[in-house]
């Protein structure tokens, strides 16, 4: 174990535990917006946990999301040096995503009310303003469901993100993780009919699977297919039901041979 200052607080960490994770841990707040926790390696793209350390007289602005901890290390989360990066980065963001909420909210607690950048536009815009190009949709399709849907479009100020030559993609799996990782609500999808449709992703459409028994539509064709192929054999009986109808087989079958309670 190594000790650690964080603010005024001293603290003890795993000799290269991230810092930012320890942080929020312990109930101290650090804005961040591409850090999540699903993800062995952060990468620091959003910027927004830097912190200012000392360390052997020298102090420096780095991520938190990608310091390691380190005895005798000095971490303040809200010195002049930090807030006022902090602001101009809020500031850039609210240019880049004029339309994310939690942005706006964000840029309130710092005292910013508007941005002094101009705002970004593109003609369409299937992240409906709300985009920070963090880079979590990106990672969370490729790394983690291995499907690689998406990906950065376009160099500098016109980079966006989206399926290749914006077209429908049918490697999409459906999965909505896209969804619910971003940080700002900018990727969307629906469900019509019998399809989810990706609204974000150039309208991808992704069939879904209707349960054997009641129906219902349960999941996608895709993800249902993948993970029934990582999953170890299952009950043939099971395997095409939602999880209700699959809940209510089961108890059925395991109650099936229990001997009933004996009377009083």
């Amino acid at each position: 174990m190594v000790k650690i200052k964080i603010n005024d607080q001293n603290l003890y960490a795993r000799e290269g535990e991230n810092i930012l994770k320890l942080a929020l841990k312990e109930g101290i707040d650090i804005p961040h917006l591409c850090y999540h926790e699903i993800f062995e390696e952060p990468y620091g793209a959003c910027r927004l946990c830097i912190v200012e350390v000392i360390k052997d007289d020298e102090r420096f602005i780095t991520t938190s999301c990608t310091l390691q901890a380190q005895n005798g290390l000095e971490i303040l989360t809200q010195s002049p040096e930090v807030v006022k990066h902090r602001k101009i980065l809020l500031e850039l963001y609210l240019a880049q995503a004029p339309n994310a909420e939690n942005i706006k909210k964000l840029a309130e607690k710092y005292g910013i009310e508007k941005s002094r950048f101009p705002k970004r536009a593109f003609v369409t815009d299937h992240l409906n303003g709300k985009c920070i190009l963090c880079g979590l949709c990106i990672r969370v399709c490729g790394e983690v469901m291995k499907a690689g849907v998406i990906n950065y479009i376009g160099r500098g100020p016109s980079t966006k993100i989206n399926t290749p030559f914006f077209e429908e993609n049918p490697d999409c799996l459906g999965c909505l993780a896209c969804v619910n990782i971003c940080p700002t609500e900018a990727v969307s999808a629906e469900e019509v009919e019998n399809r989810k449709i990706l609204k974000s992703w150039s309208e991808t459409k992704v069939k879904m699977k209707e349960c054997k028994n009641c129906g219902s539509l349960f999941t996608t064709y895709p993800l249902w297919e993948k993970t029934k192929s990582l999953l170890m054999e299952m009950d043939t009986e099971l395997e095409e039901l939602c999880p209700n109808c699959k809940r209510e087989l089961l108890i059925k079958k395991l109650t099936k041979n229990l001997p009933l309670p004996k009377p009083y």
